[in-house]
């Protein structure tokens, strides 16, 4: 490709043409029809008391979720990159089921398992626990579409970085928890801040699982993306954007957020090696 400028070219325009009409052209009319009618207008959008539940319940389920993930994330990647078991082949296949699997299955499957005429209905029939068409079967659709993230962001690190640092650590007397508080967490902070940003944007980006799970009311059980959906059905448009464009600027946010922790994540290492260097 080197002695072709004329094919670089047209490949860039290729890319770029690509990128404009599948992501900057929807995203740029979403803008326009958002602040078209005036920012007060967009405020007044946004600040309506469904829109303030939406943002609650939103965050709500992020702290639930998040924690949740990070923990099983990181116990799960160290057994699959520490251990050598049986079924280990199986368990790495079945992590990447989100991936593979529409949300919408999820949360049918969900349904069919929690419901009152699941296979576990007596929970709820028997016990009184809701758990679908409340908050715990939103919680859990919205953990298992965001199961992988923290886990695909950590194994790799952990198997790169090796185990001589906690071998070490052991033969100076350190148990298992301070090795893991002192060694093995330190040495992969970066991916599970990196896990824990791509879990925190899926989670207030899902629809299609957390739909199916939901009761959908206006001001108690509705999400970001469920209002967005609830307005535009009801013919809100204007509504709906205001919120869309409220959720992709606190995409943006995280995206923003995760950019510049790879910066000062390369600047920390420089710093390290020249340190290091000078020694």
């Amino acid at each position: 490709m080197t002695g072709w400028p004329g094919k670089r070219h047209a490949l860039r325009l290729a890319v770029l043409t690509y990128l404009g009409v599948m992501l900057i052209a929807p995203v740029s009319v979403i803008l326009y029809r958002t602040f078209a009618p005036g920012l007060d207008q967009f405020w007044s959008w946004v600040s309506t008391p469904a829109a303030v539940s939406a943002v609650k319940l939103s965050l709500l389920l992020v702290v639930i979720v998040v924690p949740l993930n990070a923990l099983f994330g990181v116990s799960t990647s160290i057994l699959l990159v520490r251990n050598r078991f049986w079924g280990r082949s199986a368990l790495q296949s079945i992590l990447d089921l989100p991936f593979a699997v529409s949300p919408i299955i999820v949360g049918v499957a969900l349904i069919a398992l929690w419901g009152s005429s699941g296979a576990l209905g007596f929970v709820e029939n028997s016990l009184g626990f809701r758990i679908i068409f409340g908050l715990p079967g939103m919680v859990l659709a919205s953990i298992f579409v965001t199961l992988p993230f923290v886990v695909r962001e950590v194994q790799p690190v952990l198997l790169e970085v090796g185990i001589e640092q906690e071998q070490a650590a052991a033969t100076l007397g350190s148990n298992a928890w301070q090795t893991l508080w002192r060694v093995t967490l330190p040495s992969i902070r970066w991916a599970l801040t990196y896990g824990v940003v791509l879990t925190t944007a899926r989670t207030l980006g899902e629809f299609g699982a957390v739909i199916m799970v939901s009761s959908n009311l206006p001001g108690q059980s509705q999400t970001l993306t469920l209002l967005v959906n609830d307005r535009y059905q009801r013919g809100a448009e204007y509504g709906a954007y205001a919120v869309a464009t409220l959720l992709m600027g606190v995409a943006a946010a995280f995206l923003i957020a995760k950019a510049g922790l790879l910066v000062y994540r390369r600047r920390a290492d420089a710093l390290d090696w020249i340190r290091e260097s000078m020694r």
